[in-house]
């Protein structure tokens, strides 16, 4: 069996599953954001009146925090009366971070493992070998008060990874590189998996940057295997007893793509889709008047000592809004210890609360019409952000402070040497 038949199985209770079955799985933790609001109304709708598992669930509040309007307050004021009504254990209020880096600081996120959340961007996890995905609202709903749901095993895609990054190029540029080339359909429904010498050579924050993005390339899921790295970054928090699983080396999969990296330039998706990539080279010298550096993406503690090193001794350029946010708490603490906090500040950019901010356009840096963003997020379709007359391109964090820097975008490595 591969990685994903193997974790779905086990959580169906059943000895074996093949891709395109369908099985009733249990969860072992399912999360939810600011949308718990929204979803506790549907639990009422159906009737329910208990959460059979309180330990399970996680509700971390980051997409509108603190809130911009009242409608978004009333959503966080519902799910802080949901946690409290079924006493859920693991409620982290505005401030603690974004969901999908809070949720593995949390120890939730462990090898082995499977976790689903109603949010798109949750195959994150996969980064620490455990089974991810997004899944509705009203499917949370039914998990809160039934404690399964049926899944569709899903197929499984698999890329090898060699060869080493040049500096200033990031496992997001990959990423890019990837679904540019297969398209933003290219694997659909599928689950990736990331294996070879790169993906071994990896950081946990590495390996988190390419499986957020994997539903980008319509998969339900991103994999790595878990190693040591893995072991040591879930050392003391894990809320679970690790397995350590890989695919047989007899298991079939629906196709086996290579990548060797050594020749890999910076990747950047133009608008309106993050399919439409091109070598840095081919967009250079597009003003910008918006950067980015933010998002569940790309926004761990080695994406902004990069960007960091880029600005520090140097000013973001005339005209150009730079916004910064860490993915959590401890990594703003971990910036600001650094040192790196006041490069970002002596540069001109403006240093925010930890949270999505600007990506999902609610709050806190809506671009006005006709403005070029350049992003380190994960989607860049009209609107992504606010507003459908703006233009996003997304690139590295790395790119992102190069670009932030010239006025237009830029190649990072021309700012490392």
């Amino acid at each position: 069996m591969t990685f994903s038949e193997k974790v779905l199985a086990a959580h169906a209770g059943v000895g074996e599953a093949k891709a395109g079955q369908i099985l009733t799985v249990r969860p072992d933790f399912v999360m939810s954001h600011d949308n718990t609001g929204p979803i506790y109304n549907t639990f009422k709708k159906i009737g329910a009146e208990k959460v059979v598992y309180p330990k399970r669930c996680v509700v971390i509040l980051d997409h509108a925090a603190p809130p911009s309007d009242p409608k978004h307050a009333e959503n966080h004021a519902l799910a802080r009366e949901f946690v409290a009504r079924f006493g859920v254990p693991n409620f982290y209020d505005i401030g603690r971070g974004i969901c999908h880096q809070v949720l593995p600081e949390e120890g939730f996120a462990v090898p082995g493992g499977l976790v689903l959340g109603s949010d798109s961007h949750t195959c994150t996890y996969g980064a620490f070998g455990c089974f991810s995905s997004g899944i509705g609202r009203t499917e949370v709903a039914s998990i809160w008060a039934l404690g399964e749901i049926w899944l569709k095993v899903p197929h499984t895609l698999r890329f090898e990874l060699g060869g080493a990054f040049l500096k200033g190029v990031c496992s997001k540029d990959l990423m890019l590189k990837i679904i540019g080339d297969g398209g933003a359909a290219g694997g659909l429904y599928a689950a990736l998996e990331f294996i070879g010498p790169l993906a071994a050579e990896m950081s946990i924050a590495s390996r988190m940057a390419m499986s957020n993005m994997a539903v980008e390339f319509g998969a339900k899921a991103g994999i790595f295997y878990a190693d040591k790295k893995t072991l040591a970054a879930i050392e003391g928090v894990a809320r679970m007893e690790p397995k350590l699983i890989e695919s047989d080396t007899d298991a079939e999969f629906a196709a086996v793509s290579s990548y060797d990296v050594a020749d890999l330039e910076p990747q950047v998706a133009r608008p309106h889709s993050v399919d439409n990539v091109s070598p840095i080279g081919e967009v250079a010298g597009t003003p910008v008047q918006i950067a980015f550096l933010g998002s569940c993406t790309n926004t761990r503690f080695e994406d902004l000592e990069l960007a960091a090193a880029i600005l520090r001794g140097r000013k973001v350029a005339e005209g150009v809004r730079m916004q910064v946010h860490a993915a959590s708490d401890r990594i703003f603490l971990e910036a600001l210890r650094a040192g790196h906090i006041e490069t970002f500040a002596e540069a001109g950019a403006m240093v925010m609360n930890t949270g999505c901010g600007p990506c999902m356009g609610a709050h806190q840096g809506i671009p006005s019409d006709g403005d070029v963003v350049i992003s380190s997020s994960n989607r860049n379709f009209k609107g992504r952000m606010g507003n459908p007359t703006a233009e996003i391109y997304l690139g590295s964090p790395a790119t992102v402070a190069a670009s932030a820097v010239a006025g237009a975008i830029a190649d990072p490595r021309e700012f490392l040497n």
